[in-house]
């Protein structure tokens, strides 16, 4: 992704914002596939799926590392992130297991 070169700080803010928006829209499209992924499962140990969990981070910590970003950030951010999604899919597969 490149990056504009900012004449001012409200430049800067501007595009921060904008790309704060584009992250929380994101972020909410990733969590509808997480209430999705719900469907496909059989009881919430497959829900927490830890193996998935590994390599998610592992994914993530390497890509923040190819792009000169610190890997224990972003490793942070999103286990944050997977514990929250985790247990709105847990509900997901709660909601729909009942008959």
């Amino acid at each position: 992704m490149e990056v504009k070169k900012c004449e001012t700080l409200q430049e800067v803010r501007d595009e921060i914002d904008a790309l704060d928006d584009k992250i929380v829209e994101l972020i909410g499209a990733r969590n509808s596939y997480i209430k999705q992924a719900a469907r496909f499962k059989n009881t919430t140990e497959e829900v927490k799926a830890p193996e998935r969990i590994s390599e998610i981070i592992a994914k993530v910590r390497h890509k923040a590392l190819t792009m000169g970003m610190s890997a224990n950030l972003l490793e942070e951010i999103y286990t944050i992130m997977i514990d929250e999604m985790v247990e709105s899919e847990i509900a997901e597969f709660r909601n729909s297991s009942v008959f």
